[in-house]
Order: C-alpha cells, then sequence, then structure tokens
C-alpha cells in the first residue's frame, strides 16, 4: 500500500564509495493535514540474511568473531564482534544466501533452513531488511574449517553452550544485535 503522505521531491546520491548514500527531500502529510518539506539521508547497503546454528545433543550454537571498523571507532578497543553468520543478499534469495554464507563463514553445509522473521535493524538510516533464520547443526554437517572464502574476511568460528553465549549478552560480550534477537529466540521457543 503506498503511503500517500509521502510526496518525494529529490534524491541526490551523497557517496557512492561502499555502497549508496542519499539524501532524500520530500513532503511529508502530517496527522493535522498540514503538509512539511523534510530530508532525511538513507544508507542502502541492500538487504541481509543471518542464521543460528544450534544442536540439541550438545546444546550448543555456532557463531563467528571478527573485526568490525564502526564498532572500533565508536567504543569498542578491539573492534572484535562477535555474532550470528550473516551475509548480504546480492542477487540471492534469502535462503541460498544464508546457505552460502554458512558454509563459507563456519564451514558447516546445511540443507534445512527455518526462516522465523525478518527485521530493519536501523530503520532510522539504513534501509536494509534482514530475514532472520535458524538451523540445526551436526559434526558430520562441517566441511571445511570455515573463516570466510572472501580475501577480506577474517573470521573466528566459535562454538559456544547456549546458556554461555546468553551469559555472554548479560556481560556485554556479545552486543550484535542481529545475535541477541537470535539466541533470545533460542531461548523463548526452547530451540535447545
Amino acid at each position: 500500500m503506498i503511503n500517500d503522505r509521502v510526496k518525494i521531491q529529490k534524491t541526490e546520491i551523497l557517496s557512492d564509495n561502499w555502497y549508496i548514500l542519499r539524501k532524500v527531500t520530500f513532503d511529508y502529510q502530517k496527522k493535522n493535514g498540514v503538509w512539511q518539506t523534510q530530508s532525511r539521508e538513507a544508507y542502502d547497503r541492500g538487504n541481509g540474511a543471518t542464521i543460528l546454528l544450534y544442536n540439541k545433543v550438545f546444546r550448543t550454537v555456532i557463531l563467528t568473531r571478527q573485526f568490525r571498523m564502526p564498532t572500533y571507532v565508536n567504543g569498542n578497543p578491539s573492534g572484535m564482534l562477535i555474532e550470528a553468520c550473516a551475509g548480504l543478499l546480492d542477487k540471492d534469495n534469502p535462503e541460498d544466501c544464508i546457505r552460502k554464507e554458512t558454509e563459507e563463514e563456519t564451514g558447516y553445509q546445511i540443507s534445512d533452513v527455518r526462516k522465523v522473521f525478518e527485521a530493519y535493524m536501523s530503520p532510522g538510516s539504513v534501509t536494509e531488511k534482514l530475514y532472520f533464520f535458524v538451523a540445526e547443526y551436526a559434526k558430520e554437517m562441517q566441511v571445511h574449517d570455515g573463516g570466510g572464502l572472501e580475501e577480506e574476511e577474517d573470521i573466528d568460528v566459535l562454538e559456544l553452550p547456549i546458556d554461555r553465549a546468553l551469559d555472554m549478552i548479560e556481560t556485554g560480550e556479545i552486543k550484535d544485535g542481529k545475535t541477541i534477537m537470535l539466541l533470545q529466540y533460542a531461548k523463548l521457543h526452547n530451540l535447545l
């Protein structure tokens, strides 16, 4: 459903270096009927998918750890972040993307993935929508060590007891939003 209270007047590209940063000027009709001209910047990096791998028998989850520059410049002294496996969709559909990213980053080749929800992660400034998945894993699904196949990726693969991972949210060792959401989903839905 198109919102007839929004009329885009102008879109400017401010940066097309890594992804695209646009400035959008638009007219917005407020609840009282008055039209107001506003402008916002929106960073478009595409949509993504993320997954929590879990093992019911051993009550463990697979997470990753890697350097994230934006966290480094915003108070994370090491820049390292513990996260659920994730990746951008590019031209893939969300399920194909997350299967590919899972194998590249964690080394596990999974087949049965289940979408649990989708969410805009930072809707005030970023266009990205994330598709959230869960999947069971077993040791025999591991086809290589993981760590990322792309040349710039330098990823550690972590296998953690679910209780330890949940505690790491409380201690601040896990600060990534998508990872917290997936771990809480696992707890709320008794996946383990």
